[in-house]
């Protein structure tokens, strides 16, 4: 069926059919049409952060940033759904048009700039949901905070999701945020993740449960800086790493429509990328923690490539654009032949 239907949303603007797919998904499933939307995959269950998946197929964050369309994105099979990126504050975002299609090279350009409803309507909108399966909530910081308070926000954040989140997901490689980046940087990363580590024993005390920290990481860094993120996130035990983040390189899409846009490029063309990243970052942490791929999944072949290079989960987002529900079922497919 999204076959058929791919070429008419494809001639509408990128984020009005990105609202329209949502709000379809809630009303099939306030209707209780969710077992049409998709075949759902066969059980595969991975244990990784101390979390049982049903499959290693993810959704990433950014497709429902407030988490008002769980339910219904829960129909496509997914082994995990993660919301977000939330931010203290609810803020606009970027002015449109900030979402892009390149079809020729299977690839999208964004920049939202953390375009959510603020933290405490996220929160709302999981307490409403019948879903209970695995869930991340993907933090960030409000676009007027000043970097050096980049902390405050998601320590913020952090308290608010944790007792409704089944891990959480520190967002610090956004293209779209002014200088977000920079916390990559050793001084800057070692001071936030010894902030979050210290305020998540805090809170598995208070609540009783232990919900595990991933950070999510870039694409544009040279082997010397994964080297560097790997240390620090195995001396401050952190949970997981997503790898990777949308990429600034415009390799391969820089001749074609919009492909000089700004913002951060996701897709076919960061495949490679964000698997080089992998397998560096699995070389260098010798399995201290899990790796969750995400980058440019397109086929079972390509979330295939993901855990061979060190991959524990996969995530999808980009690859669902282009092809639909099935891809899905596709990837653990894929994965599971492994």
């Amino acid at each position: 069926m999204y076959s058929l239907l791919r070429p008419l949303l494809f001639r509408l603007d990128p984020e009005t059919v990105h609202h329209l797919t949502l709000g379809g998904l809630k009303a099939a499933y306030s209707f209780g049409l969710g077992s049409l939307i998709a075949k759902r995959p066969p059980d595969d269950p991975r244990t990784v952060m101390g979390l049982t998946f049903p499959n290693p197929v993810g959704l990433a964050a950014g497709l429902d940033k407030n988490g008002d369309c769980i339910d219904g994105l829960a129909a496509f099979g997914f082994g995990f759904i993660e919301i977000g990126t939330v931010t203290p504050l609810p803020q606009p975002g970027n002015p449109r048009p900030r979402l892009f299609r390149l079809p020729q090279a299977g690839a999208i350009i964004n920049r939202m700039g953390f375009n959510n409803e603020g933290v405490d309507a996220l929160v709302a909108n999981v307490q409403r949901a019948d879903y209970r399966g695995i869930l991340g909530i993907n933090i960030g910081k409000n676009a007027a905070t000043p970097i050096e308070k980049a902390a405050d926000d998601y320590l913020i954040c952090l308290r608010k999701v944790y007792a409704h989140a089944s891990y959480v997901t520190v967002n610090i490689s956004s293209p779209n945020t002014r200088n977000l980046r920079q916390l990559q940087d050793e001084g800057a990363l070692d001071n936030l993740l010894s902030q979050l580590k210290t305020e998540q024993h805090k809170l598995a005390d208070a609540h009783g449960k232990y919900v595990p920290i991933a950070v999510k990481i870039a694409p544009d860094m040279e082997s010397e800086q994964i080297a560097q993120i790997a240390r620090l996130l195995t001396q401050h035990r952190m949970d997981g790493v997503i790898a990777t983040n949308t990429t600034l390189s415009r390799e391969g899409v820089e001749n074609l429509p919009h492909g000089t846009e700004t913002g951060g490029l996701s897709g076919a063309p960061l495949r490679g990328k964000s698997t080089a990243v992998i397998r560096r970052l699995a070389a260098e942490l010798q399995g201290a923690l899990p790796i969750i791929g995400a980058g440019g999944i397109l086929s079972g072949a390509d979330a295939a490539e993901k855990i061979e290079a060190g991959a524990a989960l996969v995530q999808l987002y980009s690859g669902l654009i282009y092809r639909g529900p099935p891809l899905v079922v596709e990837a653990c497919a894929a994965i599971r032949s492994l």
